[in-house]
């Protein structure tokens, strides 16, 4: 079999970023399969590659051609994808065709390059030695606490994309749910008006919402759990297991029982528990 599916990363931004694996591959590409072949047609004409087909693979289409795609490529067609910026697959329908070629047991190669979300991470300055991607932000506020309460135990920073119409409102949400964290907005990777802006939470949140207009591709990273954090958490489980234990002595629990029920209920350590058993007695 003579062809294969090439996945080629493009810039971030600068056009500087564009490996030379990757250019070779769109040279050499029978045809180019693009997200947007309006944005990849200009992409190509600054890098030089002339007379190559393009063809429109979005979100919308992706799902009804990818068999056709890779019956293409048993055919012994060589066929490169391209999305709009970064590596394709990664929060976009790329990973779709990936999936249908690897199902077919034909040739995918993919090329390594720019990604926001690693450049993201480094960028940020958070100490987390893992991190968690999830992708597009919810784009609801009840979803989007559900999702960082469900996140919150990891040790990892998060880090989510986000659309500049919609940062204000994330930015508020993650200052409610998680106000004691770090934050950077890492905005406009890699281009000319490039900015990272790291802080509190709730200073970030605040700092946005002032601003009369925001642009750009945005990369949100919030840093893991932080020793205040989990002070705060303590405390909070130590004075509502106080309140559940005299809920309990009035209930006529003795205090082992009152130990052990607290202990199932908030977690907190048993000599805690104890404590707090004999005190509400």
């Amino acid at each position: 079999m003579a062809g294969k599916l090439v996945i080629c990363p493009t810039p971030l931004g600068n056009l500087g970023d564009m490996t030379q694996r990757a250019l070779d591959a769109l040279r050499a590409a029978d045809t180019i399969c693009a997200e947007d072949t309006r944005v990849t047609g200009k992409l190509l004409v600054a890098l030089g590659v002339e007379g190559k087909r393009l063809e429109r693979l979005d979100e919308n289409v992706i799902g009804e051609r990818a068999a056709e795609i890779v019956a293409r490529i048993i055919a012994g067609e060589v066929i490169a994808y391209c999305t709009d910026a970064g590596m394709p697959g990664v929060s976009d329908p790329g990973m779709r065709l990936v999936r249908t070629a690897r199902a077919a047991g034909v040739p995918v190669e993919v090329l390594p390059g720019p990604t926001a979300v690693a450049t993201a991470y480094v960028a940020s300055g958070c100490i987390d030695q893992s991190f968690y991607f999830g992708g597009f932000f919810p784009r609801k506020d009840a979803a989007r606490r559900q999702l960082l309460n469900q996140l919150k135990p990891l040790q990892a920073a998060l880090i989510f994309y986000e659309s500049p119409n919609r940062l204000v409102g994330a930015l508020r949400v993650i200052a409610e749910t998680l106000p004691l964290r770090g934050v950077a907005v890492c905005r406009e990777l890699t281009k000319l008006h490039e900015e990272v802006v790291r802080g509190p939470a709730p200073q970030v949140s605040e700092e946005f919402a002032q601003r009369e207009t925001v642009k750009g591709e945005i990369a949100i990273v919030i840093d893991g759990p932080c020793e205040a954090e989990r002070e705060a958490e303590a405390a909070a489980a130590t004075a509502d297991a106080a309140t559940r234990a005299r809920e309990l002595v009035a209930a006529g629990k003795r205090p082992k029982e009152i130990t052990r029920q607290l202990v199932e209920e908030f977690g907190i350590p048993k000599n805690n528990a104890y404590e707090l058993a004999l005190h509400a007695k």
